[in-house]
């Protein structure tokens, strides 16, 4: 092999080792053999366990065949016998091919793609109308299969890796959720326990506006138990797309009226600046949407106590849209992408009850109805979500 293979060998090495394994980089490590020597078409075949087959992953047509075959997958079947055997083939065209189309006359080169026994897949070059394929030609070509599967096997690293943080993180979440949904139905648990115990005490009476208050505080309590095991069993529908949702036509500026008055009524101190334009019926489920409208209130009763809150409504011809800000402290950068997800409750946020699961319903809702919900915040500058639904979900 000359100085000069040599160092093309070399630059090859070099763009594997800063390389990804995209279709550009790929593209850009395969066409730049052609400098060494000359194929019309390239074809990389990866095995895929789940049809335990050999599949296209990359096909190009570089050369004379351009203009009749442009972008197709040479040599399927001759793939697969380099992958069957495990070796370098080479394949002139048939004795019998006819000789005034040059596309009749293939000379192909096949290399396995793979190492220490394990295959991957093959890599196809091939010639149309010679010449045919030489031993430098097939050195350059194996090294080039060699930092192929280098690619692969890096990329299938990063992908394992990146899975694994991924089950590492979720398994966190559920830990997260199971301690904290442990405390949130103990605590009123204890709350209705306690009170009861008290008033059916025998050596202690209480007064008709002390037992008022013990049996309030008792109803409260059963009711924000009723309310966390709701949100679970609900979050569990959602997740398995079992929740039923009943689609008729509803006006969200009627819904958000009404949520409006309803959070006014139990919270008399809170300031709601509303602004909501007559707007077009959609197709959805004014209940479930009224709960994303109530979930979002009670987000910000939550982490922003007492800052007032703004909720809007504007309208195109493709969809409604709904901006709900509240003039609290905002969420951390770190948290804003995950406040979505299921169980999340940010860390920082220990003495805020909850179970982490009403963002993740108001996210599978409006979902549900084909729209987008998504959160911008500023520390210091309180948080606003955005709600887009469809006029049309059909559409």
């Amino acid at each position: 092999m000359d100085r000069q293979t040599l160092d093309f060998l070399n630059e090859l090495i070099r763009i594997a080792a800063l390389a990804g394994n995209s279709r550009g980089t790929i593209e850009k490590f395969l066409t730049s053999l052609r400098s060494q020597f000359v194929f019309d078409n390239v074809a990389v075949y990866l095995f895929d366990e789940r049809t335990a087959s050999l599949e296209i992953m990359y096909a190009r047509a570089i050369g004379r065949a351009r203009n009749a075959e442009a972008d197709a997958a040479w040599g399927e079947t001759f793939a697969n016998q380099v992958f069957a055997q495990r070796k370098i083939l080479k394949q002139d065209p048939r004795p019998d091919a006819p000789t005034n189309n040059r596309l009749d006359q293939a000379y192909m080169l096949g290399i396995p793609i793979g190492a220490d026994g394990f295959r991957k897949g093959a890599l196809v070059f091939v010639r149309f109308g010679g010449p045919i394929f030489t031993e430098d030609h097939v050195q350059i070509a194996s090294a080039a299969a060699d930092l192929l599967n280098v690619l692969f096997e890096r990329a299938e690293w990063r992908d394992t890796t990146s899975e694994l943080r991924e089950l590492k993180r979720q398994m966190q979440l559920q830990e997260d959720f199971v301690s904290t949904i442990s405390h949130e139905l103990g605590t009123p648990r204890g709350f209705i326990k306690g009170y009861r115990t008290s008033l059916l005490r025998q050596d202690t009476h209480w007064d008709a506006e002390t037992q008022k208050e013990f049996l309030t505080i008792i109803d409260e309590e059963a009711d924000r138990l009723s309310l966390l095991i709701e949100n679970v069993l609900e979050s569990a529908r959602l997740q398995s797309k079992t929740l039923p949702l009943r689609f008729q036509p509803v006006r969200l500026d009627a819904v958000m009226r009404d949520v409006v008055m309803r959070i006014r009524s139990r919270y008399k101190d809170l300031q709601v600046n509303m602004d909501a334009a007559l707007a077009p019926p959609i197709q959805g489920d004014g209940v479930r949407i009224a709960q994303v409208f109530e979930n979002l209130f009670t987000n910000a009763l939550k982490y922003a106590s007492g800052a007032p809150i703004t909720i809007s409504l504007s309208f195109n011809n493709e969809a409604v849209t709904v901006v709900f800000k509240d003039g609290g402290p905002g969420i951390p950068p770190e948290s804003l992408p995950l406040i979505f997800e299921r169980f999340f409750r940010a860390r920082n946020e220990k003495t805020v009850t909850g179970s982490g699961l009403g963002l993740y319903i108001c996210k599978q809702i409006i979902q549900a109805h084909r729209g987008k919900i998504w959160a911008e915040s500023t520390p210091g500058e309180g948080a606003t979500f955005y709600i887009q639904l469809p006029i049309n979900p059909a559409n």
